[in-house]
């Protein structure tokens, strides 16, 4: 893993955190591979690249209001 996405994961799982605390996800992760995270929302699991995730997870925040 190099560090651009060391640097992203870091950010992805951050993200994640924050959405797990206000509990508009159930559950996150490292995915099976390096370029990809887990997030549970909505009671599924959701395997998506690193890009996607912060994305997803940075919308998530926004429309709670919190970004």
């Amino acid at each position: 893993m190099n560090s651009t996405q060391a640097t992203l994961r870091d950010e992805v799982r951050q993200l994640a955190e924050e959405a797990f605390h206000l509990k508009l996800i159930s559950g996150h992760g490292d995915g099976p591979n390096s370029d990809e995270y887990q997030i549970v929302y909505q009671g599924k699991p959701r395997h998506i690249s690193l890009e996607q995730a912060r994305f997803f997870l940075m919308n998530l925040l926004y429309r709670k209001g919190i970004g």
